[in-house]
């Protein structure tokens, strides 16, 4: 409050990167802490009933609601402190379990915070009892359509028995089961495509506690191949070792129908915290 009553002008809000147990958040900031979002602030614990959130404070100039959204449309602004955000999220949770934040958790008032980690409590301990002794792993595969292409008419038992046909018939139906091998070659290999994705997201299944298939916006490029399937996976840290080694097995085994696997991790648990 001001001097006259008035309440005072608010200048800062409160970032969450993600909530731990209290014991363990404070062990760990008491070995130290990364940098905050925003440099000119350190970062915090905010401790309820067991519970710790892990905040700093930004000024509500940049993190009110429009503000923020004006300065997500700068993409240096956005790259710089989501990076920021991800250093302190696996600061936390390579050394305990933690229940991450995506980009962007505001809270105007520390009460605010308070009541939060009140309110979501049970939640968020069952949470945290889910995660603990866990990892979230990604898996990609890319693939490279030409060299899938080249392989494909073995691949495939239909265009196998295809070529078959052809090789023995009249010229006219030789001519015409050919030019029918051509159009299916497309299919065939989108095919292909989903049983590789297919196989991959069931043999990692066994290995995982849970899995998710994440989304492909749009069609991605890269020096890898074309992105065509993103999973993550959630396993134990004693089930690592056999996760890679499954990885590394079929990667080799789909290696010559250009196709690539790539594993991704350790990732804090945004897959599997439920916010």
């Amino acid at each position: 409050m001001t001097g006259n009553g008035e309440k005072a002008e608010v200048k800062d809000a409160f970032y969450v990167y993600g909530i731990c147990e209290a014991t363990a958040a404070a062990v760990i900031a008491a070995e130290g802490l990364p940098g905050a979002i925003e440099e000119d602030a350190g970062v915090e614990l905010i401790t309820v009933d067991g519970l710790s959130a892990v905040v700093s404070r930004v000024p509500l100039a940049s993190y009110a609601e429009l503000s923020l959204a004006e300065n997500l449309t700068d993409a240096t602004w956005t790259a710089v402190r989501a990076m920021r955000h991800q250093q302190v999220v696996e600061h936390f949770a390579r050394r305990t379990s933690v229940v991450p934040l995506r980009f962007g958790a505001i809270y105007l008032e520390f009460e605010g915070v308070e009541r939060m980690l009140t309110d979501r409590k049970l939640e968020l301990k069952e949470i945290i009892e889910r995660l603990r002794g866990r990892e979230e792993w990604g898996i990609n595969l890319y693939a490279d359509r030409e060299t899938l292409a080249g392989v494909i008419d073995s691949l495939s038992p239909r265009l196998r028995d295809l070529h078959e046909q052809a090789a023995t018939a009249s010229p006219g139906q030789s001519y015409l089961l050919r030019k029918k091998i051509e159009t299916l070659r497309a299919d065939e290999s989108r095919s292909e495509l989903q049983r590789i994705s297919s196989e991959v997201e069931d043999t990692f299944r066994s290995l995982a506690d849970e899995t998710r298939r994440l989304r492909v916006l749009r069609v991605e490029a890269t020096e890898h191949g074309e992105l065509t399937a993103k999973f993550a996976f959630l396993i134990k840290r004693a089930s690592f070792e056999e996760f890679r080694a499954t990885a590394e097995r079929l990667a080799r085994k789909h290696e010559l129908s250009g196709v690539r696997l790539e594993l991704t991790g350790p990732w804090p648990a945004y897959n599997f915290a439920g916010d």
